[in-house]
């Protein structure tokens, strides 16, 4: 089989390395080769041989059954844990979206299933012009949103299930994940958006808990 996804956010910490990386574990677990790649990576942290690491990366690659290059894996990486194009500003680099698309098809020549985590929500900046739904654009691939189930997660996640349609991508299904402990009327959200999300929930994870992706649809 070949297949990749888009796992995109309605907004930064709302567990999009959590659903990508238990994904990819999916598929390994199932005897697939898999790897999840990270394009854009802030908050790095300097290791002793000199490179750039973030946590998020190695999370994806511990899930991950194929080994590639880091600079395939993620081919940007920041120190400050900031807005991906003021990060790449700071240090004079300019991210380029065809560069994450070579990356991404050599990275589909190494795995069956490639899973691409982006970074912050649907429309953060990538550069002065373009945004992460152009890099979605380029890709092409279906999309995955985990939904960041607190208060205020309807407005967000029904804005970016339309800036979706808009650009005519695949919205293959989505995540609702409970970030928000102490979220109130829970299953009332959850089922709000369920009534006005035509994509399929895949999944729903409560506070702190594993993910478990519906049989039907993988």
């Amino acid at each position: 089989m070949k297949q990749s996804y888009f796992i995109i956010g309605t907004d930064t910490n709302v567990g999009k390395t959590y659903v990508a990386s238990a994904l990819v574990k999916h598929f390994a677990t199932k005897g697939h080769q898999a790897i999840g790649m990270k394009p854009i990576a802030s908050g790095c942290t300097l290791t002793a041989d000199g490179d750039l690491l973030n946590d998020d990366v190695l999370t994806l690659s511990a899930a991950s059954n194929v080994v590639a290059p880091l600079d395939l894996i993620n081919p940007y990486r920041f120190t400050p844990a900031i807005a991906p194009h003021i990060a790449a500003e700071q240090v004079g680099e300019v991210v380029n979206c065809e560069k994450i698309k070579q990356a991404y098809h050599e990275l589909t020549q190494l795995a069956e299933v490639v899973v691409v985590e982006g970074a912050g929500g649907f429309l953060v900046p990538l550069n002065r012009q373009d945004t992460l739904a152009d890099l979605a654009v380029s890709l092409n691939i279906p999309i995955i949103l985990v939904v960041g189930m607190r208060l205020g997660c309807i407005n967000h996640a029904l804005l970016t299930v339309e800036a979706i349609k808009a650009r005519e991508l695949t919205l293959a299904g989505w995540v609702a994940n409970q970030v928000d402990a102490e979220m109130p009327v829970f299953e009332e959200n959850l089922a709000s958006l369920q009534q006005r999300i035509t994509a399929p929930c895949i999944s729903v994870v409560r506070w702190q808990k594993d993910v478990s992706f519906n049989a039907d649809f993988l």
